[in-house]
């Protein structure tokens, strides 16, 4: 096993950093420099309050004290003599022990046996004893102790510290089958009504991933079927989560890593039947994609191994591979033959482990549904900008629209800050993919690119002055999206603009990768090279060909739509459209570039209006722009067509003329008529 992986102390405390996750809870513990004068004093208390015989005392102090150990549970040692201290405390008769300090207990036991490096006799004598004690707890049907569904900090404690028992070599084998006989009833009872908590997944996880990697193959298979079926597809259960998956992708890591490690082969070939080979319809799919790559990573760390291990790993691998690629594609068919099936949660969670699984691993090459949901993906839950204006319209006005927070919580979510790795893994799957595909994912960024604009134009419209903070946060989101659009574009343009595509496709991509840049322009905000690079291509595949430069033309949008807003009820300005204006910009700089194969009339009708208009915009570099296209027009080489004996040249300087003499200029008067 890695080193990493085999200094891991506190699994449900490594699932959680590995994760990035932070849980705010009152029951999630942070832990806390205690003092060693205060360690040995909380001990101290202890055993005299098991000495004494006032209920009101113990009652008191107890929980106090314990929880005074607890605050420093990295630092913390816990020796035999205490742990026999604590199974006291739990088993005394003097006193009855209150519900809220079983937790407290069970944890420190964990971390004594967690501890225990060289385990003796008294170690053993010890364990034996708390299980017996857990026995009686929760299988005795004369147990005097009842504790409600509403004691679930309890059961995860429980099924923490029966799973780490049950992960220590040296204990035996009928003390092992006892601990993992408690876990999987209570994994039964009460896995799911304690993952409504969601600060309690990662106990529930580690205990889970202790005891699949015991020594012991009794209740191996019940324990899967548990822990597959938490997420179920019924309303009132567990609802999953992408940190979730992260955490079972990284628990299969760990699991499958200890049974080749340890030679348990025997239970990896359980474990590939039970999770790839047989999967079960009320099992969560994400989590089952997410266990699949745990595996693959696992595997991976063993490529080079030789003898008995490699058909047992040849197996696992063939199979992780067959199931995850299988729920993959069947994802990526309900979702581009359903486009409303961006509804169905299960389905969008799949959706988001597969791209951050894909992040995670080395184990594909080439997979044509890996790549399209990589790129569903990325528009639809990590950059997922279209949904996120509409919500601000789809709220009644006495709701508010969509609030700050939540544009905040998406842009704190892992989804969003790890969209820049999957673009790159992202854009490494484009160059692999079969056409056909390629050209699915094509369409679905020049779409998106699209309804950014219109939809950010809108949003810009109703918040500004008003919602300027929701405005700011959406721009972050945004300008991710440019990123993403503009690598990906160059991706495009390095596979398409060769010699082996025809001319008429290598123009028709770059006429969509023109548009589109022309409507994410207004989030660019940094010089990249990989836009510049992008530009200088598609232009030089345009500027030759005058069907091109005329589809690219009349792309513009038109004077009506320049000079009247996207919402009719908001007053609106043209000259302080901002998102607008950048895109008009964009057009202005370009089509210099074509002017000599844009015809005449193209651009009397296209241009002209536009040209004149913003000549006029009091932003004095999108004003100089609009100059730069008459200058450009006025000084081509060839003549421009007669209109009744006068040529556009002649037309367009006469009215240039006339604007610049012009004293007082109203913009939505400047209609330019050839």
């Amino acid at each position: 096993m890695s080193r990493k992986l085999d200094n891991i102390l506190f699994v449900e405390e490594w699932l959680k950093r590995s994760c990035g996750n932070k849980f705010t809870s009152e029951t999630s513990r942070q832990p806390t420099t205690t003092s060693a004068k205060s360690i040995i004093q909380a001990w101290s208390h202890l055993r005299n309050t098991l000495q004494s015989t006032s209920s009101s005392f113990n009652q008191h102090h107890l929980h106090q004290h314990l929880n005074t150990l607890l605050n420093s549970q990295t630092s913390l040692h816990v020796a035999d003599p205490q742990a026999k201290l604590l199974l006291s405390i739990l088993t005394s008769s003097n006193f009855s022990l209150s519900h809220q300090s079983f937790p407290l207990c069970f944890r420190l036991l964990y971390i004594w046996i967690r501890k225990s490096t060289k385990p003796t006799k008294q170690t053993f004598d010890i364990v034996d004893s708390v299980v017996e004690f857990l026995s009686n707890l929760f299988l005795s049907s004369t147990s005097q102790f009842h504790f409600g569904n509403n004691h679930v900090l309890l059961f995860s404690e429980a099924i923490l510290l029966l799973g780490a028992f049950s992960f220590v070599h040296s204990l035996s084998q009928n003390t092992k089958n006892l601990c993992l006989d408690i876990l999987s009833r209570l994994l039964v009872d009460k896995c799911r009504i304690v993952c409504l908590f969601d600060e309690l997944v990662p106990n529930v996880l580690a205990g889970i991933g202790y005891a699949l990697s015991s020594s012991v193959n009794v209740h191996f298979v019940r324990i899967f079927d548990c822990l597959f079926k938490i997420w179920g597809k019924d309303d009132d259960g567990p609802r999953g989560s992408a940190v979730h998956g992260l955490m079972v992708l990284y628990l299969f890591d760990w699991i499958a890593s200890n049974l080749i490690n340890f030679g348990f082969l025997d239970k990896v070939s359980v474990l590939v039947r039970e999770t790839f080979e047989s999967f079960k319809e009320n099992y969560a799919s994400f989590a089952v994609f997410m266990s699949g790559i745990g595996v693959l990573r696992a595997t991976d760390r063993y490529a080079s191994s030789t003898g008995m291990k490699v058909d047992v790993l040849t197996r696992m691998r063939t199979s992780a591979i067959i199931r995850v690629e299988a729920l993959v594609s069947d994802l990526v068919s309900r979702t581009l033959r359903f486009r409303n099936s961006g509804n169905d949660l299960q389905d969008r969670l799949l959706l988001q482990c597969v791209t951050l699984g894909m992040t995670r691993t080395i184990s594909f090459s080439n997979h044509s549904s890996l790549f399209v949901c990589l790129g569903l993906s990325l528009l639809t839950e990590m950059l997922p900008l279209p949904r996120l204006y509409e919500s601000v319209f789809e709220l009644s006005p006495s709701s508010g629209g969509l609030k700050v927070n939540e544009i905040k919580e998406h842009l704190d979510n892992i989804l969003f800050k790890e969209a820049g790795a999957v673009t790159g893994v992202f854009c490494n799957q484009y160059v692999l993919a079969d056409e056909e595909n390629k050209n699915i994912v094509e369409n679905l960024i020049w779409e998106y690119c699209r309804d950014i604009y219109f939809g950010h134009r809108k949003v810009a419209t109703h918040l500004k002055g008003k919602e300027d903070v929701l405005l700011t946060d959406f721009e972050k989101i945004a300008e991710s999206a440019f990123l993403m659009v503009v690598v990906f574009a160059l991706a495009v343009t390095k596979h398409k603009l060769s010699s082996k595509f025809a001319q008429e496709i290598q123009t028709e991509v770059s006429l969509k990768i023109l548009v589109s840049l022309s409507c994410v322009e207004y989030f660019r905000h940094v010089r990249l090279p990989e836009y510049m690079e992008t530009i200088r291509k598609v232009i030089a595949s345009v500027n030759k060909n005058e069907n091109a430069c005329t589809f690219f033309v009349n792309s513009i949008p038109s004077y009506g739509d320049l000079t009247n807003g996207p919402d009719q009820k908001t007053k609106y300005f043209w000259s302080k459209d901002e998102v607008q204006t950048a895109r008009v910009l964009f057009y202005l700089r370009v089509i210099p570039t074509l002017i000599e194969c844009l015809p005449g009339p193209v651009f009397g009708d296209m241009v002209a209006p536009t040209m004149f208009l913003y000549m006029e915009h009091p932003n004095g570099k999108v004003a100089r722009a609009s100059h730069s296209v008459f200058t450009a027009f006025i000084s081509m080489g060839k003549e421009s067509e007669k209109i009744d004996g006068v040529s556009l040249k002649e037309k367009l300087v006469f009215h240039y003329i006339q604007v610049s003499l012009s004293v007082i200029i109203l913009p939505n008067t400047l209609v330019f008529n050839i």
